[in-house]
């Protein structure tokens, strides 16, 4: 459980740094920058330690579909990117995508 416990936390962390990006105004923003080179490194340091443990095909699509997922919510939330009825099925079949690896690996 662990290692799911950390590879949630590194999905989480990819999406920060990539809102992250967005903020850094093309990295001539220094604090933003810092913060999304942070997220960066602590990102990919837990998915390292999950995988330890978990199946790299599984580990890392579940990795980049927590990211993917939040960095396309928090784009319409935070960036007004369209809301239409096409992106919030496939965020919902992402998810299940994800779920998916999850309950069959064992």
């Amino acid at each position: 459980m662990r290692s799911w416990i950390l590879l949630l936390v590194a999905g989480l962390l990819e999406t920060g740094w990539a809102i992250g990006l967005k903020y850094t105004q093309g990295f001539t923003r220094p604090l933003a920058s810092a913060l999304t080179g942070l997220a960066i490194v602590g990102s990919m340091v837990l998915l390292g330690l999950a995988a330890k443990e978990l199946p790299i095909g599984t580990a890392y699509p579940v990795w980049v579909g927590i990211g993917a997922f939040g960095a396309a919510v928090l784009g319409m939330v935070l960036f007004k990117e369209p809301v239409t009825p096409g992106r919030i099925f496939f965020l919902i079949l992402l998810m299940v995508a994800v779920l998916g690896l999850k309950a069959t690996t064992a």
